[in-house]
């Protein structure tokens, strides 16, 4: 049996909201990279339990064809066996996701920093206000 347990709190991005200012984003991207790594771990930690599993589920299918049980009960292990394995796929599939989306939150997040930074620092260390976007388009 696992001893996973579901992770509540704490892995959660950043709430998604109107706040698009350079601060903001960074900081809602450095929680979408933080969550994400946290789930690419847990899904790894989950895909190896997932494969042990079903290696043992397919080893107690041969030793219980090998006492010579019944053999629905043989089957019925098989099937757990396959099951898990193909749930082990999946998993895996989702773990390389996980893997690619805290990569590209990184880079956004890199990205957003090169090109947005010097004009937050300007913005933020003059005394006076700036007019909120789209003030000018009228």
């Amino acid at each position: 049996m696992s001893n996973l347990t579901p992770h509540t709190g704490g892995g959660a991005a950043a709430p998604t909201d109107s706040d698009n200012r350079y601060k903001a984003v960074q900081h809602k991207l450095k929680a979408l990279g933080q969550a994400m790594d946290l789930a690419e771990g847990e899904l790894g930690t989950l895909l190896l339990g997932m494969q042990r599993n079903a290696e043992r589920a397919e080893g107690l299918a041969v030793d219980i064809a090998n006492a010579e049980v019944d053999r629905k009960f043989v089957e019925m292990t098989n099937q757990v066996a396959v099951a898990l394995g193909g749930a082990a796929v999946e998993v895996h599939r989702l773990h390389e996701t996980a893997t690619e989306v805290s990569g590209l939150a990184h880079d956004a997040r890199r990205t957003h920093a090169r090109l947005y930074e010097a004009l937050d620092d300007i913005r933020s260390s003059r005394p006076e206000r700036t007019p909120k976007p789209g003030f000018l388009v009228r």
